[in-house]
Parts: structure tokens; sequence; C-alpha cells
């Protein structure tokens, strides 16, 4: 072969995905970054902006968030679009899911706990697929070689990195079980080490008493909890006693 046919791609239109990866990922950290600017600024009542409300409905950005995912996945898989359109699809759904998870939180307990210390799992779930965005726009594309070793090498993989993922979520580690979905060895180390005391693991496995629990309380101590709280509060706001803020 000659040199120029070297570079021909192996997968047709892999250079446009990689791009929309960026493109998407670039809208999620920019729609993340803003909305929580302005969100302060409403709870500070400083600034032009203003809460939503449709009569006496007080409209939550992760709505404007999930009709940007629909819209974006819709337009995605009718008509499979190549660039530009891809790169427009893209940025729709990483500002759509930047919105939906700023409110995880909301959708999670069903109730406006937006600035209540439960809120604090809306920061957790945007610095997570942050985490996961910048593994993707970097190339990780966990199931890309196993895909090409048939259906049964791909289902199985598959399967055990998923029971990987729900262990370390269960054992209290949801950011490395989520970040495991893309770097499979980060999985495997939060499996494979003790459960967090609290989490569903702990409770059904380390009976009181026991050295297993002794150690998971040395090992997570409260106060290390407590300076990750401190930092979630200088990015995005300290919670108020009061749940609806």
């Amino acid at each position: 072969m000659g040199g120029d046919e070297m570079d021909v791609e192996l997968i047709p239109g892999s250079g446009a995905r990689s791009g929309a990866v960026l493109w998407m990922f670039g809208a999620f950290v920019v729609t993340a970054v803003v909305t929580r600017v302005i969100v302060r600024l409403i709870r500070a009542g400083r600034g032009p902006f203003r809460n939503t409300t449709v009569g006496t409905v007080h409209v939550h950005h992760h709505v404007y968030g999930i009709f940007l995912m629909l819209a974006a996945g819709v337009g995605e898989f009718v008509y499979r679009p190549d660039a530009p359109w891809l790169a427009v699809l893209a940025v729709a759904f990483g500002a759509g899911a930047a919105l939906t998870l700023d409110e995880f939180a909301l959708w999670l307990h069903l109730d406006d706990v937006y600035w209540s210390r439960q809120g604090r799992k809306s920061v957790d779930a945007v610095l997570v697929s942050g985490v996961i965005g910048v593994l993707l726009v970097l190339g990780a594309r966990p199931f890309d070689e196993t895909a090409e070793e048939g259906h049964v090498a791909f289902a199985a993989t598959v399967s055990a990195q998923l029971v990987l993922a729900v262990v370390a979520i269960a054992k209290g580690k949801i950011a490395s079980g989520l970040i495991g979905l893309v770097v499979p060895f980060v999985a495997v180390i939060a499996a494979i080490r003790l459960a967090k005391p609290g989490s569903p693991w702990a409770r059904s496995r380390y009976p009181a008493q026991s050295r297993r629990l002794a150690r998971s309380h040395a090992r997570f101590p409260g106060e290390r909890h407590g300076r990750w709280e401190r930092v979630k509060d200088v990015l995005a706001g300290a919670p108020s006693r009061d749940p609806h803020g």
C-alpha cells in the first residue's frame, strides 16, 4: 500500500464522531458553569435573571435540558447527519445534559432540594459526568475492541463491567462505579476495596463490631467527607437549612 492509502480512516466518519464528542463535552462544561453562575445570582437577588414561572408553576431548568436531549436524540437517530449538523446535535445534547444533571437531586428525590444538603448530589452528578466526558474526549472507548470479537465476547465483557460497576456503587463509591463504565480498571479497584460505612454493601455484609466495619470507618472518616462538602460549597454555593432555598 502507498503512504496515502495508509491514512484512510479505518472507520468511516470516525473523525467527525470524535469531533462531535468534543463539541458535546465543550457544551456540557460551558452550560454547567453558566447555569451555576446564573442560579447563584438569582439566589443572591443580583443581576437581571429571575426564576421562570408559568402561572404559579416554577419551571426548573432541567425541563429545558430534557427537551434539548430529546430533540438531539431524535435528530441523531432519524437523520444520522454529518458535519456540521452532527456538531449542532452534539452541542444540544451536551447543553441539555448539563441542565438536566444540574438538577439531578430534584428528580432523584422528587422534591425541590436544589439548595439543601441533598442538593449536593447534583454537583456530584455534574462532576462525575465531567470526568467521564474528559475520558471520552481523550479517546476512551471501552467496548470497541470487544465488539469486533463477536457478540458473545461483547456481551460477556459488558456484563462483567456492569457487575463491577454495580458492586462499586453498592459499596458507596458511586463516582468510581460510573467512571468504571468507561475505564474498567477503576471499577475493578473500587469493587475489590472496602465499602464505605453506611453503604448498602456495608449494611448487609459488615456486621456491627466487626473488623471490616471498623476498618471501613477508619478508611472513610467523616472529616474527609466534610472537606469535600466544603469544596462543593465553593463550587456550587453553600446549601441552606431550608430545602427550598
